[in-house]
């Protein structure tokens, strides 16, 4: 079961689209990655690839 993280100030931004885009802050707090291919995404992600370039 994940854990759900409360959202605060500066854990995400919307895009001119009006979605959320979390950033690294949030990313970092969560604890892992989802491989979704997350524009700020830490851990180095790359979804075309799938592997990790950090």
């Amino acid at each position: 079961m994940k854990k759900i993280i409360p959202l605060e100030e500066g854990d995400y931004y919307l895009t001119p689209e009006g979605y959320r885009c979390f950033t690294e802050k949030y990313h970092l707090k969560r604890g892992y990655c989802c491989k979704s291919g997350c524009r700020h995404c830490p851990y180095g992600y790359d979804k075309k690839t799938d592997t990790f370039k950090k």
